[in-house]
């Protein structure tokens, strides 16, 4: 006989409640293995590919691209017994049933793929901390009324066209396909959204016209809804200052072009971010203000004496802010070393949830974007953020005469309740005084 299994969303990091489905790695129909990869899943803090405990063969998956699924929801239906004889899935849920200590083997693959893995395997890292076993799969049970398909009818579309009638809030029962067999395509939802029996251009002379028809609606879901609800806590909870110093990095950037020409630094990206990096790390030692916290729980201020640096960056999937943990013991090659692989894994997407947390103090960086400076927001359960601004030619006053010179706009934000103006002033003018002359270092 059959035995079939649902494969419920497993919590990939603490205090998770839901998760994204962003594609699926299998079909009905496809064998899979122990610890394969089968789907990939948005939270609100990274993509994270989920692998199943159990090998056999899929026979349904339970969710679409784009739908939103709690936590120990069923997404997947397996037949863990498929040389049994057929049999029709029960089509009531028994209790779940405690299942074998062999059957729910540990597992793997958690977090970002295995190209993050091979990285820090070439850098000579511990192995990561072993993830725990997803929760106990339970006897398979009817998909939530919400996936039914209305009066038995499916429509024939592809994921991405699903995904796109759901944010454009289109109802795919009451479309008929125009693709061979009735398939919907892309244009047919578009044509539905915007009210019309094929999607032609709009006319904006036409006095009925609706401007929402120009428009688009996108659902605020995983890394965005995460950011903006941890940036209005931040905001409305840390009473923010901001400070602002402009200084002449000429030195900084003529001594980057002697280490990009040293035997030391062959093959190493050395950016104003690596310096800055550095600076922090530096300055916080003598400020150590700026690297603790407010507990209001506890009614403490807690000092760190460490620096997990925060390094914003925006991705595909928006704004996430990774560490590098100890930065403040490492050397400025190590830096750039962390740094380009922090921002490598950020870009392609596959940040995972444990290299966001922790954080002791943060910078962004919107100069590479043209922008000369900006107030940033402080990252939660942090104190400061510092942000740099675009390098610029400008004029500036050396010895009395105007000469062209490379000029960096920093501003600091810090949480006044930790951050006086003082220690935030001192902090600020110590890191512009190492990226003005990295030479200053080594008075420190």
């Amino acid at each position: 006989m059959p035995e079939y299994k649902q494969f419920p969303l497993a919590d990939t990091a603490e205090g998770l409640t839901e998760a994204d489905i962003i594609a699926w790695q299998v079909k009905p129909g496809d064998t899979v293995t122990v610890n394969q990869i089968v789907v990939e899943v948005e939270t609100a803090k990274a993509a994270v590919e989920l692998p199943i405990p159990w090998a056999g063969v899929v026979t349904e998956l339970l969710v679409e691209p784009g739908q939103t699924v709690e936590v120990g929801a069923p997404i997947l239906t397996i037949d863990v017994d498929p040389g049994g004889k057929a049999a029709p899935a029960p089509a009531a849920a028994p209790a779940a049933e405690e299942p074998a200590e062999e059957e729910m083997k540990p597992l793997v693959g958690y977090g970002s793929k295995a190209v993050v893995t091979q990285r820090r395997a070439r850098k000579g890292a511990a192995p990561a901390a072993p993830v725990a076993a997803a929760p106990a799969p339970v006897a398979p049970a009817a998909p939530a009324a919400a996936s039914k398909p209305k009066g038995g009818y499916v429509p024939l579309a592809k994921p991405p066209v699903r995904k796109l009638a759901k944010d454009l809030g289109v109802d795919l029962h009451a479309l008929t396909g125009t693709a061979d067999g009735g398939v919907i395509t892309r244009d047919d939802v578009h044509a539905a959204a915007n009210g019309s029996a094929a999607p032609t251009a709009v006319s904006t002379v036409d006095s009925g016209y609706d401007p929402a028809t120009r428009e688009r609606r996108v659902a605020i879901k995983g890394v965005r809804k995460a950011t903006a609800a941890a940036m209005v806590q931040s905001a409305y909870t840390a009473p923010h200052v901001t400070e602002f110093l402009t200084i002449d990095v000429t030195p900084m950037m003529e001594f980057r072009e002697k280490l990009k020409k040293s035997r030391e630094f062959a093959g190493v990206k050395v950016t104003p971010l690596t310096f800055a990096a550095k600076a922090v790390c530096l300055a916080a030692k003598r400020t150590p203000d700026v690297n603790a916290v407010w507990d209001e729980a506890a009614q403490e201020i807690v000092y760190k004496d460490y620096v997990h640096l925060g390094i914003a960056a925006a991705t595909p999937r928006g704004l996430v802010v990774p560490k590098v943990r100890d930065a403040d013991s490492m050397s400025l090659k190590e830096l750039a070393i962390a740094l380009t692989e922090l921002t490598d894994v950020a870009r392609e997407g596959k940040t995972t949830p444990a290299a966001m947390l922790g954080g002791t103090i943060t910078i962004t960086n919107v100069g590479v974007f043209g922008v000369d400076t900006g107030t940033p927001i402080i990252n939660p359960g942090e104190s400061a953020i510092l942000c740099l601004g675009a390098i610029k030619d400008t004029p500036w006053v050396v010895d009395g005469e105007i000469k062209v010179r490379k000029v960096l706009q920093l501003s600091l934000s810090f949480d006044h309740r930790v951050v006086d103006g003082q220690q935030g002033s001192e902090f600020l003018a110590d890191v512009g005084a190492l990226l003005a002359d990295p030479a200053v270092a080594i008075t420190y």
